[in-house]
């Protein structure tokens, strides 16, 4: 049967699924049709960036449509489809893993708009939600409109049975990113607090380890260290894709107690859900301690970990001077790391910089109890001996009454 007929004989409704069950969907390949700009400012972590346009290709066609017509920036938009469509098929059939028939993609293109962008929305109308099909190609584009379902047209033509679309696109995985964020109730939650370079993250991540989804690692979802030096040999997250990654990770659940490593407010320019604040805010502490070297030890090799991070280092170091005096110092720090006095620098950071403003910001905060966090694995397996005490112990309580 040629793609022609097999498209007439399925008719024109585009199945669609509902956003939560798309992104519930563990064995789905879920491909955003949106410009790689789009795509950057939020996606989801299983989300393949497939563009149906470029950014230079969707500033056109928006262009024409705002300043000319509708019509025109179709057929702007039906020209870039004949030069990309063949790209988008094979992206799209590796993702699948999925071999199309052979076809003559130009031909199917036109018979799709044939008639124009009224005949084109009044052909592609999308059916009532559905169950999502195994190992569903899910289609998403901004609003779930003709992006997504003309290319899901274009492939159930061809034969991929398994193509879906998200019904209202990423706007509607957008609100249930944001619903999810905003009822999310923590379980009884514990808060990893200490110097900077006790190494709190190393042990929150084997915790991780011995009892997986007790934690949520907010650092490596901003990849952020929330610090002023915090961005080094990293790629910070928008606030969007934060609030995704974390309303993804509230999604797989928590299989006992929650437990975080201390921020504030922020996480470098990302600022927590008021959801995730309010859990750590009022969560129990636990002091990490160690000593100083190793500290400095945790710290060098963390913050020059990757590839080319002293060199982002170094133009960083400029405005921890301004803080501690620029005068004083005038570029003390970046020779200190380019001559490699690597842990001299890191001990005077420490010194100077960080922990006077730790102990500012903590005066007057309680402890629930205190680790020596000088191996992570070992403090981390004590943090949950005790934890799984300290529950248990209140379990009882409670039961007792």
């Amino acid at each position: 049967m040629r793609g022609g007929d097999r498209a007439a004989k399925r008719g024109s409704s585009v199945p669609s699924v509902d956003a939560e069950a798309a992104l519930a969907a563990s064995d789905a390949v879920f491909v955003d049709l949106r410009a790689p700009v789009e795509f950057a400012d939020d996606h989801g972590a299983r989300a393949h960036n497939v563009p149906l346009f470029d950014d230079v290709q969707r500033a056109l066609v928006g262009t024409l449509f705002r300043k000319d017509s509708p019509q025109s920036a179709f057929e702007a938009g039906r020209r870039i489809v004949h030069e990309r469509v063949a790209e988008l098929v094979e992206h799209i059939a590796g993702l699948a893993d999925w071999t199309p028939p052979r076809a003559d993609l130009d031909a199917l293109v036109d018979e799709l708009t044939r008639g124009g962008l009224e005949s084109l929305e009044a052909r592609l109308d999308t059916s009532p939600p559905i169950a999502v099909p195994p190992r569903a190609v899910i289609l998403c584009c901004y609003r779930g409109g003709l992006r997504s379902r003309s290319v899901a047209a274009l492939l159930l033509a061809l034969g991929l049975e398994r193509t879906v679309v998200v019904r209202g696109g990423y706007k509607s995985c957008r609100r249930v990113a944001t619903e999810r964020l905003r009822s999310f109730l923590a379980p009884r939650t514990f808060v990893l607090r200490g110097l900077t370079g006790v190494g709190k993250t190393l042990v929150l991540r084997e915790i991780e380890k011995l009892r997986p989804t007790w934690t949520i690692d907010l650092e490596e979802l901003a990849q952020h260290r929330s610090s002023i030096l915090g961005m080094v040999g990293r790629t910070p997250a928008t606030q969007k894709i934060f609030e995704t990654r974390v309303s993804e990770r509230i999604a797989r659940g928590f299989a006992g107690p929650l437990v975080l490593e201390g921020e504030s407010r922020k996480v470098g320019d990302v600022i927590l859900p008021p959801s995730v604040w309010r859990a750590l805010s009022q969560g129990e502490s636990l002091e990490l301690t160690t000593d100083t070297e190793t500290r400095v030890g945790v710290l060098v090799d963390d913050y020059l970990a990757s590839h080319g991070s002293r060199a982002e280092l170094a133009e960083q170091l400029g405005f921890i001077e301004q803080r501690l005096g620029e005068r004083e110092w005038d570029g003390e720090l970046a020779r200190m790391l380019e001559s490699g006095r690597e842990r001299a620098l890191a001990r005077l950071l420490l010194e100077r910089y960080y922990d006077p403003r730790y102990r500012h910001s903590e005066q007057g905060r309680r402890f629930a109890a205190n680790f020596d966090s000088t191996v992570p694995s070992a403090c981390a397996e004590r943090i949950v001996a005790w934890i799984e005490g300290e529950l248990a112990r209140t379990s009882t309580v409670t039961n007792s009454r």
